[in-house]
């Protein structure tokens, strides 16, 4: 017969029980409602009481992601490590701008970037999506060719921003006014997203460009046969 810390613990840790898998539903609709109710707050002219029913929303979620928190970092045998891993820290994060907000008392709206770490909830899902986890391990696998690849396309970025405004702060100087303007055009570039505000008009320019954009398309492939492979190879060792 287990003992009550035994069956919470069972139940926040095991989604296989029964019982666990109540409760990674209900955290799972926790997390959908959180950043349902996080979009609503964006909706202009609703009025006090629309509002109030979404901060309401907010804090009740809150709370009950704190309790959880609390509760993982109780029930855990090493509770420090939980605290420090991906999801201890994750979950930590999530409540926090909400818990600065209220000592501080300080408008929200002054804190753009805490807000958006209510964001972060989405990767709590990863802990109860077994096809998620298979996403994590694959970039734990592709971690050191996407450093490699990380580094490699920084360094494509900057010369090109560099070569670029060489080409064109000549003839276009508010365009290409400085370097940094110039790796601004060389990620919308490379990236092949164009916007199309900012484009060469000289024929080195030009010529570069040209040159730029068959690098930019073997530069944006690369990540993806490298998670794809990784992919591959976590299926195949949670097959093994």
């Amino acid at each position: 017969m287990k003992n009550g810390i035994d069956f919470l613990r069972e139940m926040i840790d095991d989604p296989k029980t029964l019982h666990g898998r109540y409760f990674m539903f209900f955290i799972q609709s926790l997390i959908i409602i959180s950043i349902v109710s996080f979009s609503l707050e964006t909706l202009p002219n609703r009025g006090e009481a629309y509002y109030f029913t979404l901060y309401c929303i907010e804090v009740i979620t809150i709370i009950l992601f704190t309790i959880e928190y609390v509760a993982r970092i109780t029930l855990n045998a090493k509770p420090l490590k939980f605290v420090f891993s991906i999801y201890g820290l994750i979950d930590l994060i999530s409540i926090l701008p909400f818990y600065i907000f209220l000592l501080t008392g300080t408008d929200a709206r002054a804190f753009k970037v805490l807000r958006m770490l209510r964001l972060l909830r989405l990767f709590k899902l990863f802990r109860y999506n077994k096809s998620l986890d298979r996403y994590k391990r694959a970039f734990i696998l592709a971690k050191n060719d996407l450093i490699i690849f990380g580094a490699v396309a920084m360094m494509t970025i900057y010369i090109t921003g560099v070569g670029i405004y060489f080409c064109e702060n000549e003839k276009q100087p508010e365009q290409f006014s400085s370097i940094f303007d110039g790796i601004w055009w060389a990620i919308v570039t490379l990236t092949t997203v164009g916007y199309g505000d900012t484009y060469p008009i000289t024929t080195e320019g030009r010529m570069f460009t040209f040159v730029i954009l068959i690098i930019g398309l073997a530069i944006v492939s690369v990540p993806t046969a490298l998670i794809a492979s990784a992919l591959t190879e976590a299926r195949r060792e949670e097959e093994d």
